[in-house]
C-alpha cells in the first residue's frame, strides 16, 4: 500500500462561534491526484492553509511526511499555490519566478526548469500583466514547483478559468501525476475532480464525508434495457447477470453490470427472439453522488 504523504486526525479551526473546519480526518497518498471537493465555503482553504502551517489548528493534528505543518524540512518538499498567484506586474514570468528562486536559495536555472514544466517557457519573457488568466494560474504552479517538491496543495487551480484555461490546467496536472508528483488539489467543480483525481475527498458545512476513489464513490454501473415481451427478455438478463438482481423499473429492465457485459447480454436477448429496443449503461455521475451526500447533511441537521 502506498506511503500517506499527508494525514490528519480530528482536524478542526473555530473562529469564534464559527466552525470552518470540524473533525477532518484524512490521507493523501504517495503519487496520487486527491481531489478535495466542496462548495464554496466549505472549509477547503482553510483545511489546506493549517496543512501548510498559515493558520493553526483549534483542535487535532496534521503530519506532512511525518513532520509538522510549517516545519521547514516539510516547506522544502511541498509546493503550494492557496488562493491565487500573486506576482510583481511588471517583471516577465521569469523573473518573476527568478526573485522567488533567489529568495529560496535557488538559481535562475530552477526557475526556468518550473517555467518549462508548466508550459510557459514560450512566454517566459512577457510581462505577467500581460498573461491571461489562464498563464497567471500556470505561473503559479510554476511557483509551488520551485525547487522539485514532492507534494504539490494546489486551491482551486481551475478557478475563473474558461473552458480552454481549464482543459489546460487539467493537463497540466496530469502530466505532473505522470511525473511522479502527489498532487493535493481543492476544488468545486466536480466534472473536473472527476477526470483528473485517484481519490477524492468530498467536505460540506466543515466536515469531510467521504473519502474513496472515484469508481467506489460512484459505484457500480447499471444496464438497462427496454424489450418485448418484458417477461421473456428478464429471464434472459436474470440467467446471465451472475448474481446480479435484475429488476423491472418504469425505464425498462434494470441490472447492475459493467459496460463489457453489453455485447454478450445483447447477444443472448437477440438468440431468444426478444425485440431489443434499448441496451444502455446508466453510471452515476460524481454529481449525482455529492449532491447525495450534501443533501444526506442537510436533512440530518
Amino acid at each position: 500500500m502506498a506511503e500517506d504523504i499527508v494525514s490528519t486526525l480530528g482536524l478542526s479551526k473555530v473562529y469564534g462561534s464559527v466552525v470552518a473546519v470540524d473533525g477532518v480526518d484524512m490521507t493523501v497518498r504517495r503519487g496520487e491526484v486527491y481531489g478535495f471537493l466542496g462548495p464554496n465555503g466549505a472549509g477547503k482553504t482553510t483545511t489546506l492553509r493549517m496543512l501548510v502551517g498559515l493558520i493553526r489548528p483549534s483542535a487535532g493534528s496534521a503530519l506532512v511526511f511525518g513532520g509538522r505543518p510549517g516545519d521547514p524540512r516539510v516547506a522544502r518538499r511541498t509546493g503550494v499555490l492557496i488562493e491565487g498567484p500573486g506576482f510583481y506586474p511588471y517583471l516577465s514570468g521569469r523573473d518573476n519566478l527568478r526573485v522567488l528562486a533567489r529568495y529560496r536559495g535557488l538559481g535562475d536555472a530552477a526557475a526556468d526548469l518550473a517555467l518549462d514544466r508548466a508550459g510557459l517557457a514560450s512566454r517566459g519573457r512577457d510581462p505577467f500583466r500581460a498573461y491571461s488568466l489562464g498563464m497567471k494560474q500556470r505561473l503559479g504552479v510554476a511557483a509551488a514547483l520551485l525547487g522539485d517538491p514532492d507534494l504539490l496543495i494546489l486551491d482551486e487551480p481551475t478557478n475563473g478559468l474558461d473552458p480552454a484555461g481549464v482543459a489546460e490546467m487539467r493537463t497540466l496536472i496530469r502530466d505532473l501525476a505522470a511525473e511522479g508528483y502527489t498532487v493535493l488539489l481543492s476544488s468545486h467543480m466536480l466534472g473536473e475532480v472527476q477526470q483528473i483525481c485517484d481519490r477524492i475527498g468530498v467536505i460540506s458545512a466543515g466536515t469531510l464525508l467521504s473519502e474513496a476513489t472515484v469508481a467506489d464513490l460512484r459505484g457500480a454501473s447499471s444496464l438497462v434495457i427496454d424489450a418485448e415481451p418484458l417477461e421473456q427478455a428478464l429471464a434472459v438478463v436474470r440467467a446471465g447477470a451472475s448474481g446480479h438482481e435484475a429488476m423491472v423499473t418504469n425505464g425498462g429492465i434494470r441490472v447492475e453490470a459493467a459496460r463489457s457485459d453489453v455485447p454478450a447480454l445483447a447477444r443472448a436477448l437477440v438468440a431468444a427472439g426478444v425485440e431489443l429496443r434499448e441496451l444502455r449503461v446508466d453510471e452515476r455521475s460524481l454529481e449525482d453522488v455529492f449532491f447525495e451526500l450534501t443533501d444526506d447533511r442537510k436533512g440530518g441537521r
